[in-house]
């Protein structure tokens, strides 16, 4: 396995409760790569995703992610994994009774972090990111859903992940606000994390070019063999 391989999953079976969703995984990601996870709904692109991010246990088969062996991981080791990623919903999951800015400090807290001047840097460094930097004094429902998935992109890179995972993140978008959200996602890989977007909007995909890796069939077939 490369020293940049950040996903690592070889002849991987993901099940949801007892159903066998998909078979004989077996993928590479590296940092700085920019990957499609494309597939119909049910074809077990989040199942995938889940399995990723430890929520759904890996029973068969060999993983590991950010240096993480995802068969061996004890449930206090998760925490520390998910810090290694950022994900992002397509629902945003923002907190709606308090600001941007707290939004961003309450992860940052529940993180561990303690310095309050650090952490202020950190969440002007990561709005300056996803430029609003000027918004974050603004509750939720004054953003428009662009802005708002735009926060939860910049929650997801609070903590410096090396891996970005995004199910369905222009999901609730329409067409030019997702080309946004799309940018910003293609300038994150390009810093040298890897993001890996779930997503069956076609469209984006003739815009923005990159690997994809398909899920039918129960199988995954990978653009690069």
């Amino acid at each position: 396995m490369a020293l940049d391989t950040i996903i690592h999953l070889n002849n991987v079976s993901i099940f949801q409760k007892h159903n066998l969703v998909l078979t004989n995984v077996s993928l590479n990601i590296d940092k700085g790569e920019f990957v499609y996870l494309l597939g119909k709904t049910g074809t077990g692109k989040s199942s995938l995703l889940k399995t990723l991010y430890s929520e759904l246990p890996l029973v068969e088969g060999d993983a590991t992610v950010a240096g993480y062996d995802l068969k061996k991981i004890k449930t206090k080791e998760i925490p520390f994994l998910r810090r290694k990623l950022g994900i992002v919903f397509q629902d945003f999951q923002l907190l709606t009774d308090r600001s941007v800015n707290d939004n961003l400090l309450f992860v940052l807290k529940a993180t561990g972090w303690k310095d309050k001047q650090e952490m202020q840097k950190r969440i002007n460094d990561v709005l300056e990111k996803v430029h609003l930097n000027t918004k974050g004094f603004k509750m939720p429902h004054e953003l428009s859903g662009g802005e708002q998935q735009r926060v939860s992109i910049a929650r997801a890179l609070l903590n410096d992940p090396e891996l970005i995972l995004a199910d369905e993140p222009t999901g609730n978008l329409d067409p030019e606000t997702s080309e946004g959200i799309m940018n910003i996602l293609l300038e994150i890989s390009k810093n040298g994390r890897a993001v890996l977007i779930a997503t069956h909007d076609i469209m984006m995909f003739d815009k923005f070019p990159s690997r994809t890796i398909r899920c039918e069939n129960g199988k995954v077939i990978d653009s690069n063999h």
